[in-house]
Order: structure tokens, then sequence, then C-alpha cells
């Protein structure tokens, strides 16, 4: 068997696919069917469009295929990978560098050497 683990999935149910106009030249047949395809996905807020086609299922194969591609689909699946291995949040772990103890109380002077300083003197 395969040592491989499934940690999410993106289905129809988490796209809102809408059958749109497309744009530029075709004549009559480009003004009165909407073969494009627009895809956005409702958890990450991608969007992905594609019209280049006469056919809406080559269409709607090509804006899921940019739909991928995008920045913030990106973002979003490197987001629940790390969510799904267990891996800590950014959130998490800017909040756990942050502590008090984790601060340098160390600053260079005028005189360009460090200088150790108490907490309350940073401010």
């Amino acid at each position: 068997m395969s040592d491989r683990e499934l940690l999410f999935s993106v289905t129809k149910k988490d796209l809102d696919i809408t059958a749109i106009r497309g744009s530029g030249p075709g004549g009559q047949h480009r003004n009165k069917v909407s073969t494009g395809i627009r895809i956005v996905h409702r958890a990450s807020g991608a969007v992905a469009e594609a019209s280049d086609d006469r056919s809406s299922l080559v269409n709607k194969s090509a804006a899921f295929r940019k739909l991928l591609e995008t920045p913030k689909f990106k973002s979003w699946m490197k987001i629940t990978l790390a969510a799904a291995q267990g891996r800590e949040s950014i959130a998490d772990a800017v909040e756990r560098q942050m502590q008090p103890e984790n601060i340098t109380t160390e600053v260079l002077d005028e005189n360009n050497r460090w200088v150790r300083v108490e907490a309350g003197d940073l401010t």
C-alpha cells in the first residue's frame, strides 16, 4: 500500500461556478451563449475565469487550472497543509517569539557598541 495520506481536498461544494459570456470577437455566437466560466473558491477568495474556447467544458478545465495558480489559493493551500500536519500557525509562532524572554535586551548606543538595557527602558 502507499504511504500517502490525504491532507485536504477541494470539491465542487467548495466552489462557486458561474457561466459568463465571453468578450472580444466571435460574433453572434459569442454574444448569445454563456460558454465562459468563472470559478470562486469560497475559503480562499481566489477567483479565476476562462472564456477562450467555445466549449464550456474546456473553459471550466482552464479556469480550474488558473484557480490553482492564483496567489490567494496557493497561500490558503499552504496554511491548510500546515494545519493538517499539526504545525503551528504563523500567528502562533509570532506570539511565541514575542514573549519577553525571547526579546533582546541589548541595543546599539551612540558609539555603535551593544549596551544591555532593562525591559522597562525599551519604550
